[in-house]
Formats: C-alpha cells, structure tokens, sequence
C-alpha cells in the first residue's frame, strides 16, 4: 500500500491511479510517487499540462 507512509512511501489517495498507471509503464516507486503527487488537485494538474504543452511547443514536437 503506498498511502502508508514513512519508509513504506507516500502517494495521496486520490492520486494511487495516476502512481499504480506509472508504477504499470516501469517507473520506479520513488519516480512513481514523485510524478502522482506533483499534482495534487485539478488546477495544479492543469497548470502543469499546460506548461507540458508550452515546452514541447518551444522544442518543436
């Protein structure tokens, strides 16, 4: 369980599809945990899309 805590991890409940998703593609469970809890509610997800978008605009993709 990922939610526990302490040197057993921690990822907020409403973010364990976004760390197991990850977990899925070979991510590792420090990587995982690092990426689900970078946005914690929708407006910071949001916000963290669009700067995504800005970077592979400037990088030409």
């Amino acid at each position: 369980m990922s939610a526990r805590g302490g040197r057993y991890g921690f990822v907020y409940k409403t973010r364990q599809r976004a760390y197991r998703a990850l977990r899925r593609q070979g991510a590792s469970k420090a990587k995982a945990a690092r990426i689900a809890n970078a946005g914690r509610t929708f407006p910071q997800r949001s916000r963290m899309a669009r700067k995504a978008a800005r970077t592979r605009q400037q990088r030409g993709h």
